[in-house]
């Protein structure tokens, strides 16, 4: 994810909301500054949380932000000549902020979350009578790409597989339900994830590999039909019990689910063995802005609340595995222990290319 994606940043049609944090009065000695940026709506939760607050006014900061769409960043970083960060939810916009900025330095990664495949106790285990997925020793499911993908490929209906026929509700072709990856960062990184396992596990980098590819992308895309512009759609559906069985998410949805207390019933968490790591990075454009990233990053409260609302702190992943134990569903909490390798993401332009291919336009 290391290349920005302006022209889809276009396309995203997400509105901003602001707000302003404000810590409570005599929360902390000392002179409050106030900090100003954008950051990506599904972080909204997490600085509006009076501990997170109050955490940041004993630091000295209290955050004034802007929240959008990660993809449209770029275009607000031009708009806005007060801003102190940007917090996307991926490095996908990062080069382009940081270009817009006048920037060169390397950007903090305070946390970040993989993607994961959500779904139902009963599919886990269809799929596990199919080799298709596995749990582990301590109960951490495992998604099998290349079977997945042979699937995919050959058409296969749940009806085809083994222990499908006592589940009603799993007929048709087997997919996985993803968002827009023309308007949508998750969409985008599941396009770029197939595209990568089909092209040998090579990041696709000319047009051969999008030619390679494009013919089970666009049956990726198409058997979805309609999709959602916002990774909470599909899965606030799912969760309600509508649509398709499988659905790619952000593992922080569900830990952060799981970590409020409300019921994930026989909800099942599965790791494509290979995935994309969604990389909330900091772009700090004055002295106040890397002192958050800094602190986002450092302060051992900070990480301790990150970690509550779903996020891998990058300095302490064990303050992930901590909050979730005992939590239901099942989270891995060594990804390299659960051998959950990540590919890179194509360059802008041929990321570009494949998406068009997904959607049936391909160039």
């Amino acid at each position: 994810m290391r290349r920005a994606l302006g022209v889809l940043a276009a396309l995203v049609l997400l509105g901003g909301v602001t707000y302003a944090l404000i810590p409570d009065s005599g929360s902390g000695p000392g002179k409050v500054v106030t900090v100003t940026g954008l950051i990506g709506s599904e972080k909204r939760a997490f600085f509006e949380n009076q501990q997170v607050k109050d955490e940041l006014a004993k630091q000295g900061l209290e955050v004034r932000a802007d929240s959008t769409g990660s993809w449209t960043m770029s275009d607000k970083a031009k708009q806005q000549t007060d801003l102190d960060f940007a917090f996307p939810a991926s490095a996908a916009p990062v080069k382009e902020i940081q270009h817009i900025w006048g920037l060169q330095d390397s950007p903090l990664v305070p946390f970040y979350s993989p993607l994961v495949i959500v779904t139902h106790a009963p599919v886990a285990r269809v799929l596990q009578e199919n080799n298709i997925a596995a749990p582990d020793d301590s109960n951490v499911w495992t998604f099998k790409m290349d079977a997945y993908l042979a699937a995919l490929k050959s058409g296969r209906k749940w009806q085809d597989l083994v222990g499908a026929a006592a589940h009603s509700e799993l007929s048709g072709t087997i997919f996985v339900t993803t968002t827009d990856p023309q308007s949508s960062s998750s969409g985008a990184m599941y396009i770029a994830l197939l595209s990568y396992i089909l092209n040998n596990r090579q990041v696709v980098s000319d047009q051969a590999g999008v030619d390679a590819t494009k013919d089970v992308l666009h049956t990726a895309t198409a058997l979805q039909g309609g999709q959602k512009s916002s990774s909470d759609e599909p899965f606030k559906d799912f969760g309600a019990g509508v649509g398709n069985p499988l659905v790619f998410a952000y593992e922080s949805q569900v830990a952060q689910l799981a970590l409020s207390g409300t019921s994930t019933g026989d909800m099942v968490v599965m790791y494509p063995d290979t995935t994309i790591y969604s990389d909330h990075t900091v772009v700090a454009r004055s002295a106040n802005g890397q002192k958050l990233a800094s602190l986002l990053q450092d302060d051992e409260e900070l990480r301790r609340l990150e970690a509550r609302f779903g996020f891998r702190p990058q300095a302490d992943p064990s303050a992930f595995a901590k909050a979730v134990q005992g939590k239901k569903p099942d989270f891995a909490p060594d990804l390299t222990a659960a051998k959950v390798k990540q590919p890179q993401v194509p360059a802008q332009d041929f990321l570009l290319k494949l998406v068009a291919a997904a959607k049936g336009n391909a160039q």
